[in-house]
C-alpha cells in the first residue's frame, strides 16, 4: 500500500508539472531572466511569505484536541518561518530595489488571490487544508530554489547577497519535506487527506499564476559588470 505522502504526489503530478513549464520559471533555471525580472519575484515572494507564520496560526487555532501532534508540527514550522520576510527584503536592497517601498506595497491580483484562498480554506473549511500547501511551496523550494538560485547569479555576475532566501531555502526545504512526509503519513482520516490533497491541486495553479504575473520577457538577460 503505497503511503499518504505517495499518493499525494501522485494525485497532483498533473498540476505540477503544469507549474513547472511556466516560461518564468523554466527560464530562471537556465539564467534567462533580468534582474529586474528577479526583484519582481522576490517582492511577490515577500507578500506571501509574510504571511505564512499568521496562516500556521490560524490553522493551529482550529485544530481539535485529537490534532495536538499537529499542532506542534506547526509550532516547528513557526520557529522556523519567522522573519523569513525580512530576508527578502535584504535581498532585493543588495539588488537595487527598494526595499521598503515593497513593505508597504500591495501584492499582485495573482498573490493576494493565492493567499485569500489559503486563510479562506484554513477558516472556513478545514484547517488541516493548510498542509497541501506546504506541500507546494516547499516541494517546490526543493525542486527549484538552488538550481535558479545558481543560473541567475551566474547570469547576472551576481553574489551570493542577493539570493539569501534562495539558497536557504533550497537547503532548508529538503529537511521540511522529511519533517513534512513523516508528519502527513500520520493522518488517518480521509476527509483531511482529502482536504490537504484538493488545497495541493488548487495552490498548484494558484502559485502558478503567482510566477505568471510577473513581468518577464523571455530569454533577454541583463548582464550587470
Amino acid at each position: 500500500m503505497p503511503t499518504f505522502f505517495e499518493r499525494l504526489r501522485a494525485e497532483t503530478e498533473l498540476e505540477r508539472q503544469g507549474l513547472s513549464q511556466i516560461p518564468q520559471i523554466t527560464d530562471a533555471l537556465r539564467g534567462a531572466i533580468s534582474r529586474d525580472t528577479y526583484i519582481a519575484f522576490l517582492e511577490q515572494a515577500y507578500h506571501h511569505v509574510r504571511c505564512t507564520v499568521p496562516l500556521m496560526m490560524a490553522a493551529g487555532s482550529r485544530l481539535s484536541h485529537q490534532q495536538e501532534y499537529l499542532c506542534e508540527a506547526l509550532v516547528e514550522y513557526v520557529k522556523e518561518e519567522v522573519g523569513h520576510q525580512d530576508r527578502i527584503l535584504s535581498d532585493i536592497s543588495y539588488l537595487g530595489g527598494d526595499a521598503e517601498a515593497v513593505r508597504h506595497g500591495k501584492p499582485n491580483f495573482a498573490t493576494e488571490v493565492m493567499v485569500a484562498y489559503a486563510f479562506d480554506s484554513v477558516c472556513r473549511i478545514n484547517p488541516v487544508s493548510f498542509f497541501g500547501m506546504v506541500f507546494v511551496l516547499e516541494g517546490t523550494s526543493t525542486a527549484l530554489a538552488t538550481k535558479a538560485a545558481d543560473a541567475i547569479r551566474q547570469s547576472l555576475r551576481l553574489s551570493k547577497d542577493g539570493f539569501s532566501y534562495l539558497y536557504s531555502h533550497g537547503t532548508l526545504d529538503l529537511e521540511h519535506m522529511k519533517f513534512f512526509e513523516q508528519l502527513v503519513n500520520r493522518i488517518p482520516e480521509e476527509p483531511n487527506r482529502q482536504a490537504i490533497i484538493h488545497m495541493s491541486k488548487r495552490m498548484f495553479r494558484l502559485y502558478g499564476n503567482v510566477f505568471r504575473s510577473i513581468p518577464h520577457i523571455s530569454s533577454q538577460v541583463q548582464d550587470v559588470a
